[in-house]
């Protein structure tokens, strides 16, 4: 059994954001392709690996791993040299989950209600809050600095900022005030675009 993170992957899911955080710690995973265009994700072999037939996922030293945000969190106390996680003793610990699982617990939902045009009598029912909720937590979740913990880019940046790249990609957030400047901060990171290189690669290999 090999030490390396076996990080399955396809360009244009969710695995994007592993994807990043993979270029962020150095290219640590070994990245294996699995197209689900072609029923790759619901083979025997990988629905053992994820029963959702979804990715991405994680395997490494027989600990499986799935959910983007899950991942991130998982590879940056891997690999804490890296220092993409604040150590469990400090005080931005909270704030580091917090926003972390804010992304896909709310804001994607919410994307999906306004890209769908749902409208919920009780949206605070659902979990995720409406849209002025939401974008009222985006904006505390930004005010600190330039990142989610201030002047230290994290784990969280790369799960908030991946989320919030495709949401104003796609209408569901506005491109503009805090939201704007961050996603261009991040859309700068050298590993956000090494991974948008390969993902294009990846893709073109895929016949995607």
């Amino acid at each position: 059994m090999t030490d390396k993170p076996i990080l399955y992957h396809m360009p244009q899911t969710r695995g994007g954001t592993t994807h990043w955080m993979n270029e962020e710690l150095g290219d640590v995973c070994d990245v294996k392709l699995i197209n689900l265009r072609k029923g790759e994700g619901r083979t025997p072999q990988f629905l053992k690996i994820n029963p959702m037939g979804k990715l991405p996922a994680l395997q490494h030293k027989g600990v499986t791993v799935t959910e983007a945000a899950a991942i991130c969190a998982y590879l940056a106390d891997a690999f804490p040299a890296k220092e993409l996680a604040p150590a469990t003793t400090d005080a931005r610990r909270g704030a580091y989950y917090r926003w972390m699982f804010f992304a896909p617990s709310c804001i994607e939902p919410m994307m999906l209600d306004r890209l769908g045009k749902v409208t919920r009598e009780n949206a605070t029912s659902a979990g995720h809050g409406d849209y002025e909720r939401v974008m009222a937590s985006i904006d505390q979740a930004l005010s600190s600095g330039p990142w989610i913990l201030g002047d230290k880019f994290s784990a969280a940046d790369v799960v908030m900022g991946s989320t919030l790249f495709f949401a104003t990609m796609f209408g569901a957030i506005p491109k503009e005030g805090r939201v704007k400047d961050y996603v261009e901060r991040v859309s700068a990171r050298p590993a956000h675009q090494a991974m948008v290189r390969k993902n294009a690669d990846q893709a073109k290999a895929m016949g995607l």
